[in-house]
């Protein structure tokens, strides 16, 4: 069985498709030359499960969403104390690019440009060169990635070119002793931290590293410290998305960061990372249709950080019982979209044939209606498949049964297994 959840994301993909408001970032000419059609969408489980559709493996500049992850590794070099002598942690109010300082003249959070600017400037000691300092930034992403990364140089040039308000950013931190280097060289830095290249995949995956508390779910490599991601996550949630942050927070309530090449990327703790990519900008500086994609996943993927229903806390596959012609999957706990792809995944590894196949809701608490659809879309491909399947459900969990293709779900007796009822 082929799991349905790139099926899935291709459909809001499709939703959003015709969303043509918003424009490119076209204050910096290498990011105005864009394609505004281009979209994509990956997500990564901390199980190591990556999921895509769309412009997958387009390649564009990581922008601001560098921040959150060059301040993960500030935190790990330094700690969060000598962090936050240079930085604050309050949202600011203001537009990313305002000064926005503290009474004692440090950037109040650190996913303003200030703030991400004297970040920059801390990693591998203020005494680093330029040269030094980005190739920590860039192996740093490489092994969040799981793959290596470049810096876009002819972006980073064209950046630099229209860098005024960066550089006077950088000459007014430097007159208040918060950083040290010349002005001209950590704008150099910062810029060509944003300049990375990367795709939605590396960006659900290293998003999911955070949300998997600093071990990369694909590679398997433990690259930071629990605390370190859970204090970046804390910043996001409250800061990444700038003056929007708490209304973001209220009706997405995914903790987020955007860029102004068009990436978003949102994580939920200790289930999974997402990351959009669609050049079209709003008023903000956030990806238009990225950012209508984040709203769907919320709303019909029930992944709200403050949901009642984000209960997943055990294996949602119970046991897996199967003889010759046979095969029961006992579920548990609450089913929402991060239980449901971890059954689907199982279902995809186990690759049944010929067999009479059922799932057993007997210890399910409850079921949101994103899983209801892909487990049925499961189920009717592994019908396909030549399986005969049907549900265990006493309790009526599954209140629609009707599938994709027009057929209904029979329902199966878990003592015997035996269909009691029909395809209509």
């Amino acid at each position: 069985m082929k799991t349905p959840i790139p099926f899935y994301l291709q459909k809001i993909l499709n939703g959003v498709h015709d969303h043509d408001s918003g424009e490119v970032a076209d204050y910096i000419p290498e990011l105005a030359s864009a394609n505004p059609d281009q979209l994509g969408v990956a997500l990564c489980s901390v199980t190591g499960h990556l999921y895509s559709a769309g412009d997958a493996e387009n390649r564009f500049t990581i922008q601001s969403i560098s921040k959150p992850f060059v301040y993960a590794l500030a935190l790990s070099e330094l700690g969060l104390d000598a962090v936050r002598d240079v930085v604050g942690l309050e949202p600011s109010g203001q537009a990313f690019n305002e000064l926005s300082l503290a009474k004692d003249h440090r950037p109040v959070n650190p996913m303003i440009n200030a703030g991400a600017i004297v970040v920059n400037q801390l990693i591998n000691g203020v005494d680093s060169s330029v040269e030094d300092r980005v190739e920590k930034i860039r192996s740093f992403i490489s092994q969040l990635a799981g793959r290596e990364v470049d810096v876009d140089k002819r972006l980073c040039d064209s950046e630099l070119e229209h860098a005024e308000r960066n550089l006077s950013l950088a000459h007014m931190l430097r007159s208040y002793g918060i950083i040290q280097d010349d002005a001209h060289d950590a704008v150099l830095s910062y810029t060509s931290q944003c300049a990375l290249s990367v795709d939605v995949r590396d960006l659900a995956v290293m998003t999911a590293t955070l949300a998997n508390g600093g071990r990369q779910p694909v590679t398997g490599e433990k690259i930071l410290d629990a605390d370190v991601c859970r204090m970046t996550l804390a910043v996001m949630s409250s800061c990444g998305m700038y003056d929007g942050a708490g209304r973001w927070m209220t009706e997405v309530g995914i903790p987020a960061k955007s860029g102004v090449a068009g990436g978003l990327i949102g994580t939920l703790p200790g289930q999974i990372g997402v990351a959009t990519f669609s050049p079209r900008l709003d008023e903000q500086g956030n990806s238009v249709r990225g950012t209508a994609i984040f709203r769907e996943l919320s709303s019909d993927m029930g992944l709200h950080l403050m949901s009642t229903e984000n209960r997943f806390g055990v294996h949602p596959v119970r046991s897996v019982d199967e003889d010759d012609e046979t095969a029961i999957i006992r579920l548990q706990g609450h089913i929402n979209f991060t239980a449901t792809e971890a059954i689907l995944h199982e279902l995809e590894e186990r690759q049944f044939s010929g067999k009479r196949l059922a799932l057993d809701f007997s210890q399910v608490s409850g079921l949101h209606k994103v899983g209801r659809r892909m487990l049925k879309e499961g189920l009717r491909r592994l019908r396909e498949e030549g399986n005969e399947v049907a549900l265990v459900d006493d309790d009526g969990l599954v209140t629609d049964r009707a599938m994709s293709d027009g057929t209904v779900l029979p329902l199966a007796d878990k003592e015997d297994y035996v269909i009691a009822g029909e395809e209509v």
